[in-house]
């Protein structure tokens, strides 16, 4: 198994409202030249988890840390206009929370980041390691 030390958060960077699922970004993903989706897990708007990428296979979304992380997408990330917007639903907030909570149990070395962290992008369009820092070690923010 790989050595997971991040668990990195991303937006979809689609339209409040619009769905999107795995299918959806594994065809952009391939036209962009990456052999499936390069997320671990989507998010979608009523707050189900889709698998995307085995969490066995390194990641295809952050550079220079794919190796070493798990990769979590929402649907969204921009309002109206197209602007950069946390646009989560209920559901979605909800279900990051669960998803970002098990993942740092069954990874108690994983921090997590936004990809804002280590990319000049908005995605998530949230505070990512603000929200979720209470959730790594167990309750304890490191």
């Amino acid at each position: 198994m790989r050595n997971i030390t991040e668990i990195i958060i991303h937006c979809t960077a689609t339209p409040a409202g619009r769905s999107v699922g795995v299918a959806d970004i594994d065809r952009e993903h391939r036209r962009r030249g990456f052999r499936c989706i390069g997320y671990h897990y989507l998010v979608e708007l009523d707050g189900r988890v889709c698998a995307g990428r085995a969490e066995s296979e390194i990641g295809a979304h952050c550079l220079g840390h794919n190796a070493c992380s798990i990769g979590v997408a929402y649907a969204g990330g921009l309002d109206s206009a197209g602007r950069p917007a946390d646009t989560r639903t209920d559901a979605q907030r909800l279900a990051l929370r669960g998803l970002v909570g098990e993942l740092c149990r069954r990874y108690p070395k994983a921090s997590v980041h936004g990809h804002r962290e280590f990319a000049a992008k908005a995605c998530p369009c949230f505070d990512a390691a603000a929200e979720y820092g209470a959730l790594q070690k167990g309750g304890v923010t490191q």
